[in-house]
């Protein structure tokens, strides 16, 4: 295993179906004052609002509503809810809901005490945190993005045509996070089908790089193998606890920096995608299963062995009497069959992008250099045609 690196993660995780109790006692390691985040009012459906402002209430905390975030939170949705954290000089912001919630909160926490725009320092200029951080911890209702275990905090900026990722230190990621999968009983199928993409390709962007023999590549092939059993059970039943439950901890370790450890890792797949969104925002997991056949058949040669180890390992693609070209050639259309079957989006034409928007895709596509092939802006474009 090469290369020399550190590894901690300060997130405690409380998984099962009493997680949501442990935020009593959570709740008392923090200030008098939370910041409440959540999306459009589905909590509030459920009665997960209720049981949650029951605890903060029966801990003696003041709440702060910041309601309203969107799947892909915006810059003037990140400036709103600094100001309410500001004005109330909150000791704790609680996101509730999905990883664009708890992206959004992460987000909100860097830029509280932060003095200049923090578009403009963090997304822009991609500076570090240099201010105090307002604490964020999440009860989290989907799976998918890994944000509960992590630093990365996505925002958009329509005015400017961006999606950026930023990924913060440990000293960002949440403290706590409530993991009850019966959570995501509600997700509707097409939100669940993104999440679950998502997760593969969180591991697929990090498997694709390097040729040493990495005890990361096995974990993530287990990871995979897990994925995709579950995910085919979930999308018949899905109310399945045993299968939510391990599409649930499958996404907060596909992307909480342990299998990334060793690794070059390559993310080409998700600037595309966040690019896509940033044109039309399309829900996030969606944009990845447009672009990901016809990106992983352009730089498979450039990876042949570990497309090929994929195909057998992940898929159980048979490689007697076929070249390794063709077993890597058909786990790739393993892939592809697999999204299409658990109900994800398989063409960008669906998601809304059209032939005149590629050009200008191509140009809000950051490079990376992680992978097999790192891209030009033509083989960018290819991508994108081939997907449309």
């Amino acid at each position: 295993m090469l290369g020399t690196f550190d590894y901690v993660n300060p997130t405690r995780l409380h998984f099962g179906p009493e997680a949501l109790d442990a935020l009593r006692d959570e709740l008392p390691r923090y200030g008098a004052t939370v910041q409440l985040a959540y999306g459009g009012g589905s909590i509030k459906k459920t009665g997960l609002y209720d049981q949650v402002t029951a605890l903060l209430d029966e801990c003696g905390k003041t709440v702060v509503e910041d309601a309203g975030v969107m799947p892909n939170p915006t810059v003037e949705k990140l400036y709103e809810g600094v100001r309410l954290a500001r004005e109330n000089d909150v000791d704790l912001i609680l996101a509730v809901g999905g990883g664009s919630v708890v992206d959004y909160a992460k987000a909100v926490s860097v830029s509280v005490h932060c003095d200049e725009d923090p578009w403009e320092r963090y997304y822009l200029r991609m500076e570090d945190v240099a201010c105090d951080v307002v604490p964020v911890g999440c009860v989290l209702t989907m799976a998918g993005t890994g944000s509960e275990m992590n630093g990365g905090a996505v925002i958009t900026n329509h005015a400017q045509q961006l999606k950026i990722g930023h990924v913060f230190g440990e000293n960002v990621f949440p403290r706590f996070a409530i993991l009850n999968p019966a959570l995501t009983f509600t997700v509707p199928r097409y939100q669940m089908a993104a999440g679950i993409f998502d997760v593969m390709s969180h591991l697929m962007e990090q498997y694709f790089s390097g040729a040493d023999d990495n005890v990361s590549d096995y974990l993530m092939e287990g990871l995979m193998r897990s994925l995709v059993h579950a995910s085919r059970i979930a999308v018949v039943h899905p109310t399945d606890y045993e299968a939510r439950s391990n599409i649930m901890w499958t996404a907060t370790w596909a992307l909480n920096t342990l299998v990334a450890k060793g690794k070059t890792t390559d993310w080409t797949v998700h600037m595309i995608g966040q690019a896509v969104g940033a044109y039309t925002d399309a829900t996030h997991g969606m944009t990845l299963s447009a672009v990901s056949p016809a990106y992983y058949r352009l730089v498979m040669p450039y990876g042949l062995a570990k497309f090929a180890r994929f195909a057998r390992t992940v898929w159980d693609v048979d490689g007697a009497g076929r070249t390794e070209q063709d077993v890597a050639a058909a786990g790739i259309d393993a892939l592809e069959a697999w999204a299409r079957d658990i109900g994800c989006v398989m063409r960008l034409s669906e998601l809304g992008v059209t032939e005149g928007m590629l050009d200008g895709i191509v140009e809000a596509t950051f490079p990376m250099e992680g992978g097999y092939h790192p891209l030009t802006k033509t083989e960018t474009k290819r991508v994108l045609t081939e997907s449309l």
